[in-house]
């Protein structure tokens, strides 16, 4: 609203395509996020959005500087957890730790104080601390049975650090858990669970493939071949 209407709509514009294709297509979402950020870039949401553009395409550095940005200017502590992780990303687990420890995590939201616990397992097991990250994430959030946003990805993560630690019963049943939960497909819990239980899929279509394959592999389509024989008779 602090912008002229004309260059507000661009921005809009440009914010709105950053949305729709940050999963699908980070890259060209961040290209988007990239002309936003010419052309507004004293905008809090404009630096917020460059910031997951820049996360989504791997570019750590680039988008904790944006997240830092949009800090200062909201002085909200929301993107805490996400800069943590760029941290991570840069391959400084140990400042991600430190983060987990500031004053800004008790003011997150249980959303937030979650995704904050994730990072900091998701640091213990950079730093080969595989026994503290089982720890870090066991909490009251996962022993609940209620289920929020951030159930699944919690139970999943819970899963993965037992199975890393060689805990294959305990993760199977996390896995499970984390599956119960997962009602959006967010993790790939069901894959996990199938592959553990040596179960393979094939995909179907791939099978007629390599049917067609092995009928033709001589080069001759099966009329010709037909054909032939007629003309032999």
């Amino acid at each position: 609203m602090s912008l002229p209407k004309t260059l507000a709509e661009d921005v809009s514009r440009n914010l709105v395509m950053v949305a729709r294709l940050i999963d699908e297509d980070p890259e060209q979402a961040y290209a988007y996020s990239r002309i936003a950020l010419r052309l507004a870039s004293r905008v809090a949401a404009v630096r917020e959005a460059a910031g997951f553009a820049a996360y989504a395409t791997q570019k750590y550095s680039e988008a904790l500087a944006e997240f830092r940005a949009a800090k200062r200017m909201t002085g909200s502590v929301e993107l805490w957890p996400v800069m943590a992780d760029c941290e991570r990303g840069l391959g400084r687990p140990e400042r991600a730790m430190a983060m987990a420890g500031e004053p800004e995590v008790q003011k997150l939201d249980k959303a937030g104080q979650v995704e904050m616990r994730l990072v900091a397992a998701g640091a213990r097991r950079d730093m080969g601390q595989l026994d503290a990250a089982i720890v870090t994430l066991q909490s009251s959030e996962l022993a609940s049975n209620a289920v929020h946003p951030w159930t699944a990805r919690l139970r999943y993560a819970y899963a993965d650090a037992l199975l890393a630690a060689g805990r294959e019963d305990e993760a199977r049943e996390w896995f499970g858990k984390a599956l119960e939960a997962d009602k959006d497909g967010s993790t790939d819990a069901s894959d996990r669970l199938a592959e553990m239980d040596g179960v393979e899929f094939v995909d179907a279509l791939d099978e007629d493939e390599d049917a067609d394959e092995d009928e033709h592999e001589d080069g001759t389509d099966k009329d010709d071949e037909d054909k032939g024989r007629t003309s032999e008779a």
